[in-house]
């Protein structure tokens, strides 16, 4: 069964963030949208180019009402260890999240039980802690922040305009589509 549309599972975790250790919950996303960014492991290679592009984004997250958390297995002083060593990753000001229980990757199906590490998964939650993006990919394959942003804007179009959708390629100002059968096979 797929996690679409399913509500996340109640969890507790601890963040590295702004300096301090926060406690994150299931609660803590509600009425917001939130966007959970699985990675494998801190101080690896893939991993650090695509959390400094989501920290070189995040203020175009935040404008749309959006919490970025990042995921891995590491523990949150592990992040914060990351954090102070790493020139890409110090200039990270979304919450860290440490899953050392595996509770969260398990949650979320990221999961690679043999090695404890979280595959490339990415998540965008809506206000009301339901899942609605998915995509998950192989430790070697990199993401974009840019097209994370633009399935969020979509994401939030379509809660806001629930008769419309959003084609491929969609950006915010262009024409959407409404359902219908005139639409059918004129596209």
């Amino acid at each position: 069964m797929s996690l679409i549309n399913s509500v996340v599972k109640p969890f507790k975790a601890t963040a590295y963030h702004n300096g301090a250790f926060i406690p994150v919950t299931n609660e803590t996303l509600l009425g917001k949208w939130s966007v959970f960014v699985f990675y494998p492991a801190d101080f690896t290679f893939v991993c650090p180019t695509e959390l400094g592009d989501l920290a070189d984004n995040y203020a175009e997250f935040q404008k749309m009402g959006v919490e970025v958390y990042s995921v891995s297995t590491d523990t949150h002083f592990t992040h914060k260890a990351w954090h102070d060593t790493s020139d890409t990753i110090g200039k990270i000001n979304y919450p860290m999240l440490a899953d050392p229980t595996l509770a969260l990757s398990r949650n979320f199906e990221v999961l690679i039980e043999e090695e404890g590490l979280a595959l490339r998964g990415t998540f965008v939650i809506n206000p009301e802690g339901q899942i609605k993006v998915i995509e998950v990919h192989d430790l070697g394959i990199g993401r974009d922040a840019k097209e994370l942003l633009r399935k969020v804007q979509a994401a939030q179009y379509v809660a806001s305009h629930p008769n419309e959708v959003c084609p491929a390629k969609w950006t915010p100002g262009a024409e959407t589509l409404t359902p219908s059968l005139d639409l059918i096979g004129k596209i």
